[in-house]
């Protein structure tokens, strides 16, 4: 069987060093989230080895969180790749000893520059440490590695250290839940976060007749429709109520429904929601009030803005 023990030790010495951090927050982490908001140009983190894979990841959450960063991979920078850093740009350098030769090398390049230049390191003397603008004290007390060796709790405590940066920051520059919609489009998260407007029938797809609409024509307008219901709105596009498959049966029970109007047959009061709501969120008003079709509407005048449908929802495999 594996060693548990040894397991649990890793997993408490990565917890503990992330923990350590959280007394490090001061005026040096607050500076460096301000640097960064302040960016005209992009983010650009560096570092060699198990730092540069760090970096990788950090510069995916920020750039998926609305700052546009990449990854420079130190070595190549000095054989023509630093060529993407600009004056307006902010580096951000990992090294847990603050003396890797590869990054001290760009130092010049970056001062030349002008670009700002915010270090994450375990060695607040060290010489990348000394020439940062900003210094953030990473270090640890032991790696995880039973021989003290292997980056583990160093490369866990960067990889938090900048998770928090891209989390502040984002709260900083008022990231929204609808920009993150706009950023991932695709996957899991992109169909969590897909709004009605996106899916809804409007325009001419959008069932629609006035309460003074003969029954002969609304039947028509349904059924070329093919949403099973339409809206009933008055002259200006706001919403009265509706008229669904069910209304049709229940009616056809009781009198001669071609001599009646829209305004007779209809249901006041309908499930509505806004163009914002989430998809996931008007599939469970649908389960909940059993319903198949949904109205969105301007929650501001009540005007019929489209319908979403059961079908729809579908397609976005919320189910």
């Amino acid at each position: 069987m594996a060693d548990h023990s040894l397991a649990r030790k890793v997993l408490e010495t990565e917890a503990s060093a992330i923990l350590a951090l959280v007394a490090r927050l001061d005026g040096k982490f607050d500076r460096a989230v301000e640097m960064l908001r302040q960016c005209r140009g992009r983010v650009i983190l560096t570092g060699m080895g198990k730092s540069g894979i760090i970096c990788r990841k950090i510069a995916a959450t920020l750039t998926s969180t609305g700052t546009p960063a990449s990854f420079l991979h130190p070595a190549e920078a000095i054989h023509g790749d630093l060529g993407i850093i600009q004056g307006d740009d902010v580096v951000v350098a990992l090294s847990y000893s603050g003396e890797t030769d590869e990054i001290l090398r760009l130092l010049e390049t970056i001062r030349r520059l002008g670009a700002g230049l915010i270090a994450l390191t375990g060695s607040p003397i060290s010489a990348i440490a000394q020439a940062a603008d900003i210094a953030l004290d990473c270090r640890v007390t032991e790696e995880a590695c039973p021989m003290n060796l292997a980056p583990t709790a160093s490369t866990t405590a960067m990889l938090a250290m900048g998770d928090a940066l891209a989390m502040t920051l984002l709260v900083e520059k008022g990231f929204r839940e609808e920009d993150f919609a706009n950023l991932h489009p695709g996957g899991k998260i992109g169909k969590r976060l897909m709004r009605v407007e996106a899916l809804m029938h409007s325009g001419t797809q959008c069932p629609s007749v006035t309460s003074a609409t003969r029954m002969r024509d609304v039947i028509y307008e349904m059924s070329s429709k093919a949403l099973g219901m339409t809206c009933v709105v008055d002259d200006g596009g706001q919403l009265l109520g509706i008229i669904t498959d069910g209304d049709l049966r229940r009616h056809m029970e009781a009198a001669d429904i071609l001599k009646l109007t829209a305004g007779e047959v209809m249901t006041r009061g309908p499930v509505t929601v806004s163009p914002a709501t989430l998809a996931v969120e008007a599939l469970n008003i649908r389960e909940r009030r059993k319903i198949t079709s949904i109205v969105v509407v301007d929650n501001g005048r009540q005007r019929v803005d489209g319908v979403v449908h059961l079908h729809d929802l579908w397609r976005t495999e919320l189910f």
